[in-house]
């Protein structure tokens, strides 16, 4: 191999731009080193390349997964400019000094997230050679400039035109880059290995999660917090992280965020359903077998609240619909297809933000880990799927709820597992008429729902997120009408409350299964 002012060593999987960026490092005097495809890119845009067989005095074997890993481009890498000993070293074993490698990945992500895609197939496109080239030149960042990604080609070819070489800010800035991409690289074939072979391990001893920023927002919870959208790149579940936004303003963190609880909410429900979330909570929750009617009938739960909601649907969104949700100021509707003229109406509202998300009403999102951070750490569980335990309801008083109580009750009882504790939501046909959330007491929140409901509340049905400390929650219910309650059970004083719920009449029914939300 011929001495070169420069090196630079060029091994990439995407291409993208590859043959411009060859030529303008040719034009500042670097002799380029490359591999197998890259090589053969390269030389038909007309640069010329030495290839990394005669670089190394040895050939590619093993069907390309030993190109690279070879002392004398390693030690060309990482030999430290500032050490005589190291810059003998390589003089002695004839080895040229890399001063830029350029790579990127084999598309192990993409291969994963093919239909029905083998395990040969991900296992073969595990860089080995790629990641360990990126982290040496990362690791010598003070000689050595990383290229990850055709994004930085211009970059780089700029700094050369201007100064003749990268600057070390620079260097030390791909290096970071390069080791945040090796990073995520090596966390997504974690996941996809500890599914495939350690599955029954839900918490593994090291936690490592990787997501890829999506877009940043104009601010977080409040104006004076700056904030980013991040998405799981290989989750194919039915959520806010898939859905494709055809209309409106900039989406928000705080809309993001109640839109994940409209869509996790929706998802319950197999009959045609409309949730109105407000903070996360639902303030009108209705399933009918025509999506206009449960949309009347779930704004009518809480108009108020409604002001500057998100809407999520499970069917497609009709005209009648549309026409509902255009009535009021709301700031999404999210829903798995809209009507052409449905589309029309709703786009006549120039900020609304409409979200496709195909998947709802159709696919169920498999059990998984939920997270939440909390300063220097994060909990860590599993997401609440569970409704009841083996469908098992235990009806404890004395009288037993009709089947059309016994609708709502189970009805309700979804309702509240997306609704924060204490949560205490009244049903009534098939549609909340009133919620109590986030309350410190559970009294409190019933209190809330009696009062939300706006005289509605009379022949509805009670659901309770927890169990009932005491009495008075039955008490207060009883005489605002309720008929009959659904809740977990298990408090100490179950005995004195089943006896309330007797004592007036009300049925009411143990789930033995609690849906605290915090």
């Amino acid at each position: 191999m011929s001495k070169a002012k420069k090196t630079a060593l060029i091994s990439v999987s995407d291409k993208t731009g590859l043959a411009e960026f060859a030529k303008g490092l040719e034009s500042h005097g670097f002799e380029i080193i490359s591999t197998g495809g890259t090589a053969k890119a390269i030389e038909k845009a007309g640069v010329k390349v030495v290839p990394i067989k005669k670089a190394t005095g040895f050939a590619e074997m093993l069907d390309g997964r030993v190109k690279t890993l070879h002392p004398k481009i390693h030690a060309g890498i990482l030999a430290d400019r500032s050490k005589k000993e190291h810059m003998a070293a390589i003089k002695k074993h004839g080895i040229n000094a890399i001063d830029l490698v350029v790579v990127n990945l084999y598309p192990f992500r993409e291969t994963i997230l093919k239909k029905n895609v083998s395990l040969e197939d991900a296992i073969e496109n595990i860089d080995i050679g790629g990641p360990t080239l990126i982290r040496a030149a990362a690791k010598n960042n003070e000689a050595v400039a990383v290229v990850t990604s055709p994004s930085q080609y211009g970059k780089v070819l700029a700094e050369l035109k201007e100064n003749g070489k990268i600057s070390p800010e620079t260097r030390k800035k791909l290096a970071a880059k390069a080791f945040e991409l090796t990073a995520a690289y090596d966390t997504t074939i974690s996941n996809f290995l500890h599914n495939k072979f350690l599955s029954e391990e839900k918490f593994p001893q090291s936690l490592s999660i990787s997501f890829e920023k999506v877009q940043p927002l104009r601010y977080g919870e409040n104006w004076h917090q700056e904030a980013c959208f991040y998405k799981d790149v290989v989750s194919t579940a039915c959520g806010i992280g898939n859905a494709e936004q055809l209309h409106g303003k900039e989406i928000s963190f705080n809309n993001i965020n109640d839109a994940n609880a409209a869509i996790e909410l929706v998802k319950e429900f197999d009959e045609p359903a409309v949730v109105i979330i407000k903070h996360t909570n639902p303030c009108g929750t209705a399933v009918n077998a025509k999506l206009s009617v449960a949309f009347k009938n779930a704004f009518a739960c809480d108009s108020t609240s409604a002001f500057g909601s998100v809407i999520a649907l499970n069917r497609e969104c009709d005209v009648a619909t549309a026409k509902q949700i255009t009535a009021f100021f709301n700031e999404i509707v999210i829903a798995p297809s809209f009507e052409k003229k449905a589309l029309e109406v709703l786009k006549k509202k120039k900020n609304l933000r409409i979200m496709l998300l195909s998947c709802l009403g159709k696919k169920k999102t498999k059990p998984g880990l939920e997270v939440k951070a909390v300063e220097g750490g994060l909990l860590v569980q599993t997401k609440d799927f569970l409704l009841l335990n083996n469908g098992e309801l235990n009806v404890v008083s004395k009288r037993k709820p009709s089947k059309k109580e016994m609708k709502d009750l189970l009805f309700g009882w979804k309702i509240t597992k997306h609704t924060k504790s204490n949560a205490i939501v009244l049903v009534k046909d098939l549609a909340s008429v009133g919620v109590g959330a986030g309350q410190m007491s559970r009294i409190d929140a019933t209190e809330i729902a009696v009062k939300k409901s706006n005289g509605r509340h009379k022949g509805a049905v009670l659901a309770s997120d927890a169990f009932f400390p005491f009495r008075d929650n039955v008490d207060l219910a009883a005489k605002s009408g309720i008929t009959a309650i659904i809740q977990p059970g298990g408090s100490i004083k179950d005995e004195e409350v089943i006896k309330a719920a007797d004592q007036h009449g009300i049925a009411m029914v143990f789930t033995c299964v609690r849906h605290f939300k915090h």
